[in-house]
């Protein structure tokens, strides 16, 4: 297993450590609720290093990134981030990740999930006819999420640039805890605002700005947080997660990200998804919540009041901030309408649940 620059920073905080994506990673440190409910109410930090980084150059950057990804971002402007997905060649998805205008017109960042990192870099280099210049920038960036309501109140004495109005999915670079030409980005996973912060592990920087986030942060009751409580925060708030709800089989629309996909530009498999907007789609993530007492698990069957199958759960949990059961799942269309009754198949019961609008409420 590969370590981050904070895996004994964890460790020495007593986290449950458990392989993600090939790395050595905290899943808890107090608890689940007890983090979750630390990032609802106040702030916590994720070590997110894990994720992957790779920076495209040159004047054929921006053509390269409209090819291969769903969102036009041709609209981006230095210092701004937007949210995409990769297309496969038939439609599906390769990837979800971030792209960060450095330079518009000639040098982005594009953020990719952990266990995607070796897939996406070879997608994006078998389209890269013009030889965009590409650098696999992963293992030497460093990545940390210090997410909450009070994150940015917390952090700011830190730092020289004006993180409490830092509008959302822009970013800039600057000092941060003494260390210079930090990213910092107000994106997040969490939904409860707060900034992410790139930077490189020279001279022991990483140790440095941990030592300075806790050094301000733990008296006003900022907590480490892990990818427990990540994937609780994330499904209150309705975002996929590559590989459960989003995958190389289910395409943009499906997935429900029709909002990041622009048919006012050209892009891989473009023919194939516009197609299926106009014949319609075979079945449609929704979220839901339980009416009936049970936890929806990953590929639990969905069911009609007959029992037939109509779909399968790809993310489920008992929500820690509203005390119930909800998921994520895909249903033929007819029963993805607000309300429609739906009955999740757990231990050979039938479970009746209801379909609701996301974000959960």
């Amino acid at each position: 297993m590969k370590n981050t620059p904070f895996t004994k920073k964890h460790i020495a905080l007593g986290a449950k450590m458990a392989e993600f994506a090939g790395y050595n990673m905290p899943i808890s440190y107090t608890g689940i609720n007890d983090e979750h409910a630390a990032v609802r109410n106040n702030a916590g930090i994720f070590d997110v290093s894990h994720m992957g980084e790779f920076i495209l150059k040159g004047e054929h950057a921006l053509e390269l990134i409209q090819r291969v990804t769903t969102n036009d971002a041709s609209k981006l402007t230095a210092g701004k981030a937007q949210y995409s997905c990769f297309p496969n060649d038939d439609g599906g998805i390769v990837d979800d990740l971030i792209v960060y205008c450095l330079e518009e017109n000639k040098s982005y960042m594009l953020v990719v999930n952990a266990s995607n990192i070796h897939k996406d870099w070879q997608w994006i280099s078998k389209h890269n006819n013009k030889k965009v210049e590409m650098h696999n920038i992963s293992d030497k960036t460093c990545l940390l999420a210090i997410q909450g309501p009070n994150a940015t109140k917390i952090l700011q004495p830190l730092t020289d640039v004006d993180i409490l109005n830092l509008k959302y999915y822009t970013f800039v670079k600057g000092t941060f805890a003494g260390v210079e030409n930090v990213l910092i980005s107000a994106t997040g996973y969490t939904g409860s605002g707060g900034i992410e912060i790139y930077f490189e592990d020279k001279n022991d920087d990483a140790e440095k700005i941990w030592d300075k986030i806790f050094e301000v942060g733990v008296p006003q009751g900022l907590k480490p947080i892990g990818l427990g409580a990540r994937d609780t925060l994330r499904l209150e708030m309705g975002y996929c997660l590559y590989g459960n709800d989003i995958d190389d089989k289910t395409s943009p629309l499906e997935g429900g990200l029709g909002w990041i996909t622009k048919f006012t530009k050209d892009f891989i498999a473009r023919d194939i998804i516009e197609q299926q907007k106009a014949d319609g789609i075979q079945q449609k993530l929704v979220g839901f919540e339980m009416v009936e007492k049970g936890i929806p698990r990953h590929d639990y069957e969905i069911k009609d009041f007959s029992g037939t199958t109509i779909g399968r759960v790809t993310s489920g949990t008992q929500s820690p901030s509203l005390g119930k059961a909800i998921g994520l799942g895909y249903v033929r269309p007819v029963f993805a309408r607000i309300d429609a009754k739906i009955y999740i198949k757990v231990r050979d019961k039938l479970l009746q649940a209801k379909v609701v609008k996301l974000p959960f409420s």
